[in-house]
């Protein structure tokens, strides 16, 4: 006997497939998308009966399935047929109210308590659905039936409202009012359906009271107090050394914040609370970073000096940043270059030295124009030569400035003395020179002589990476860097101040906040 009743309509389907074609049960239960053993055991009960070839072509479906089901399916059917006049019915409740096939089977038991079963029941209105050419209906359980005018009036301003919690449960209600499914709604709002459905409950069962808002509670001031009270201990640790705490550390850290503030206070904070209220007091971790400071007690007189003298500088006065890069051992250097990644380049650490070189030069900041040459040592003899080089070449200027730092042979009896020579009136009559002014720069404050970016900029392009076999070679460099550095300043003096030459490290101008020297291009 089947244990699954079929339709009609496949059980003549399956008997033509078997008598006429001679399909095998496997066969046939690919076609029908039927188990083989129900197959089978319609087969068997065809074999029983008394249809012949000509009965399978004439009768009708519901004749063939009452000639071969069994005697206990006619009571089956009879109930069938009894339920079939209702699925109209129901069919059409499922499609126009908010209902589905477990209400309406329990609807159906109430009046037929021997009735079919709830997997009966489906089977056989999806049976009746398919063979009336019924389209399915889809039953979507979340769904409100009707939202009153009041409550729908207060959802339709909560929609229009800048709270965005508001807004999240007007749109979801209104949403389900609509029949939209719970899924495309909580992509709508950004919400898990657990929340959507849980508003949804609260709203069937309580009313629309219940989703407003909660009130946000203040936060009690003693509570307040105990934070800013924490927050005042952990700044005080902050500010005391660890070795204070007996913890062997030179600086803090949560862990050790921790376990000092329960020692030293008696009470417990968490690490995850120390670093919030460390944040909000705008500290952070830092690595330290060095730094070049002025000690000069004149600093600010002297920085105010030479900004006053940049600000009004004429045409016809030229303003140098005089210092001397060097020495510079020549020999195989390193530096940051384009290698495959598979190979290493290597430097020999001890290397014998080609020679050495000194570069005494002075940049005009006006024109950003480089004088420079060769010198053997630094001393004021070296000074002396590049003053009278400038006086010789600025003898069209009426005043030039000369700014260095404070080392030794730059601030000599003997370099005074020959300024104070070349300024007297006879000498510059006779040899028609400019006036020349010094303009110190404050002790140790390297980091406002604007060359020193210069020469930065010049040892990363020329020196660093380098492999000069001679002193020659490598001053060829030098000067050949200088010369196109001048010529691009002289072709394109906008550039002057703003990006110099695309290789110092900070802009070739006069500025208390600059760090020109760098200590990585040069000595």
């Amino acid at each position: 006997m089947p244990q699954k009743a079929i339709s009609p309509r496949h059980i003549k389907g399956l008997i033509i497939q078997h008598a006429i074609h001679g399909s095998s049960a496997a066969l046939i239960g690919r076609s029908f998308k039927i188990a083989r053993s129900t197959v089978r055991a319609y087969i068997e009960l065809y074999n029983k009966s008394d249809l012949v070839h000509a009965d399978i072509s004439n009768l009708s479906a519901e004749s063939i399935a009452s000639s071969i089901r069994p005697q206990n399916y006619i009571y089956k059917h009879a109930k069938y047929i009894t339920l079939r006049d209702r699925f109209f019915q129901y069919h059409h409740r499922l499609k126009n109210e908010n209902t589905n096939m477990k209400s309406l089977w329990h609807e159906y038991t109430q009046n037929e308590p021997s009735g079919l079963r709830y997997s009966q029941f489906v089977e056989h209105y999806h049976m009746w659905r398919t063979e009336n050419g019924f389209s399915k209906v889809h039953f979507n359980k979340w769904q409100i039936g009707n939202i009153p005018k009041e409550d729908e009036k207060i959802l339709r301003e909560w929609r229009l409202s800048n709270k965005r919690g508001q807004w999240e449960r007007a749109v979801a209600l209104l949403d389900l009012q609509e029949g939209k499914y719970i899924t495309n709604i909580s992509r709508k709002i950004e919400r898990s359906c657990k929340t959507i459905k849980k508003w949804h409950a609260t709203y069937i069962d309580k009313g629309i009271k219940y989703l407003e808002l909660p009130r946000t509670r203040g936060v009690p001031e003693q509570i307040i107090d105990n934070i800013i009270l924490k927050k005042e201990r952990i700044i005080k640790l902050i500010h005391e050394s660890p070795s204070l705490h007996d913890i062997n550390r030179t600086s803090w850290s949560l862990q050790t914040l921790t376990q000092a503030y329960d020692k030293l206070y008696n009470e417990t904070i968490s690490m995850s609370s120390i670093s919030e209220y460390v944040r909000s007091e705008k500290y952070t971790f830092k690595k330290a970073r060095t730094v070049l400071t002025s000690p000069d007690p004149e600093y600010r007189t002297k920085l105010k000096e030479i900004t006053n003298i940049l600000a009004n500088l004429k045409p016809n006065e030229k303003f140098f940043s005089i210092d001397e890069f060097g020495p510079v051992a020549i020999k195989m250097r390193g530096g940051r270059t384009f290698a495959p990644k598979d190979q290493t380049r290597t430097i020999p650490q001890m290397q014998r030295s080609k020679g050495s070189l000194i570069c005494t030069a002075a940049l005009e900041l006006s024109t950003n124009q480089i004088t420079h040459f060769y010198s053997n040592k630094k001393n004021t003899t070296e000074m002396i030569k590049l003053l009278e080089i400038l006086l010789d070449k600025y003898t069209t200027e009426e005043r030039i400035y000369f700014s260095w730092d404070a080392a030794s042979w730059h601030a000599s009896k003997m370099l005074y003395e020959k300024v104070k020579e070349v300024n007297d009136p006879e000498y510059r009559r006779k040899y028609n020179t400019p006036f020349v002014m010094l303009a110190p720069l404050p002790s140790s404050a390297q980091f406002l002589n604007v060359i020193e970016s210069v020469f930065s900029g010049m040892a990363k392009a020329v020196i660093h990476n380098s492999d000069y076999q001679t002193v020659d070679e490598c001053k060829l460099a030098i000067n050949r860097y200088f010369s196109e550095r001048n010529q691009a300043f002289l072709e394109n003096p906008k550039r002057a101040g703003k990006k110099i030459w695309g290789k110092e490290i900070v802009k070739a101008v006069f500025k208390d906040s600059n760090n020109c020297k760098d200590p990585k291009y040069c000595r």
